[in-house]
C-alpha cells in the first residue's frame, strides 16, 4: 500500500487544480454573473406591488371621477331652470303689482299687462325658447299638431289657422302648435 500511497507530483497537482478552481467558482459572488433566483424574485414581487398600487390607486379615481360626475348630472337636472326661474320672478313681481292697486284704470292695467308681456317674451327668449306660429307655413307633423283639415283655396297641407302657438326649446319641439289645415277641393 505504502507504493499506492505515494502519488506522483504530476497527478497531484491536476486534481488539486481542479478542486482550486471548482472552489474559486463557488467563492465567486453570483451577483457579478447576475441576480440571484431570490433576488430576481423579490424584484418582479416589488414591481408586482407597484403595479397593483397604482391599479388600485387608477380604479378609486375612476370610481371618484364617477361619483362626482352622477352628483353633477344629478345637480344640473336639479338646478337647470334656476336662470329661467330667475327671470320669471320679475314677471310674477309685475303681476302681484298689478294686483296690489285698487284704483287702476283699463288702461294702466293694459298697459302694466303689455310691459309684463314684454318681461316674460325677454324671459324666454333668454332661456331659448321660441314661439312657433305656422299661418301659411306648410304642414309639418313634427312641429304642427292638425287638430282638423278643412277644404280650402289655398295649397293643400298649408296651415290656415292657428288654435294655439306651439313653443320650441333650443330647436326641441316643447308644445306643437294646435293648427287647421288645408285640403284642396272637392
Amino acid at each position: 500500500m505504502q507504493a499506492n500511497d505515494q502519488v506522483p507530483e504530476e497527478m497531484t497537482d491536476a486534481p488539486v487544480t481542479a478542486e482550486i478552481d471548482a472552489s474559486e467558482t463557488e467563492s465567486t459572488p453570483v451577483a457579478e454573473t447576475g441576480p440571484s433566483l431570490e433576488e430576481a424574485l423579490l424584484q418582479a414581487q416589488r414591481k408586482a406591488d407597484e403595479y397593483q398600487d397604482a391599479w388600485l390607486r387608477a380604479k378609486a379615481e375612476t370610481e371618484n371621477v364617477r361619483r362626482r360626475a352622477q352628483e353633477d348630472i344629478a345637480k344640473a337636472a336639479k338646478f337647470s331652470i334656476d336662470r329661467f326661474a330667475r327671470e320669471l320672478l320679475a314677471v310674477k313681481d309685475s303681476l302681484e303689482a298689478a294686483l296690489a292697486t285698487e284704483s287702476a284704470s283699463v288702461e294702466s292695467l293694459r298697459s302694466g299687462t303689455e310691459l309684463t308681456l314684454k318681461q316674460l317674451v325677454a324671459a324666454f327668449e333668454k332661456s331659448a325658447l321660441s314661439e312657433v306660429n305656422p299661418l301659411g307655413e306648410k304642414f309639418d307633423p313634427h312641429r304642427h299638431q292638425a287638430i282638423s283639415v278643412v277644404e280650402s283655396t289655398q295649397e293643400p297641407n298649408t296651415v290656415i289657422n292657428v288654435l294655439q302657438k306651439g313653443y320650441l326649446l333650443a330647436d326641441r319641439v316643447l308644445r306643437p302648435a294646435l293648427v287647421v289645415v288645408a285640403k284642396a277641393t272637392a
